[in-house]
């Protein structure tokens, strides 16, 4: 698999709900190398989600602080507690912005194979799977900004 373009905030396909993986074959195997592959390239990347490739396909995955991996059908418990800490897109390259989230989760899902994964994260790693989940459901971070924010932050990705 290779290296694949990143679509752009602005590409309808990011506001699409992605569909449940029912079929963990070899097609999928290659949606999460190429997923990887995709993520791993320059600095600062640490989630993707499928849809960013355009793949309307419940695929996340990760690789932050030592700790990478991917999720099929994700589904996530979140903290109670949350944090603001600054926050970004592959898909908005350059622009970063302060947003709170939950301080910790637990994701569970499957992995590439259908075998249950649970991943339990805190911090940024916890932000990076929220992230990538909000992209499963056709949400930006940027919907979850305060209206006068997101105006902010629209015109500055134009």
């Amino acid at each position: 698999m290779a290296v694949q373009r990143i679509r752009a905030f602005d590409d309808p396909v990011l506001r699409a709900v992605a569909r449940p993986v029912t079929a963990f074959d070899k097609e999928l195997r290659g949606l999460v190398k190429s997923l990887t592959l995709t993520m791993r390239q320059g600095a600062g990347r640490a989630g993707l989600a499928a849809p960013q490739l355009g793949v309307q396909a419940r695929v996340v995955v990760f690789d932050y602080d030592g700790r990478a991996g991917h999720l099929v059908n994700p589904r996530l418990e979140l903290s109670e507690r949350t944090i603001v800490a600054d926050e970004a897109c592959l898909s908005a390259p350059g622009l970063w912005w302060p947003l709170e989230r939950s301080f910790g989760v637990t994701a569970r899902g499957r992995d590439m194979y259908g075998k249950p994964v649970t991943v339990r994260a805190i911090g940024t790693l916890a932000r990076v799977l929220q992230h990538e989940v909000d992209h499963l459901d056709g949400v930006l971070f940027v919907d979850r900004l305060a209206d006068d924010e997101r105006d902010r932050f629209m015109e500055m990705a134009r």
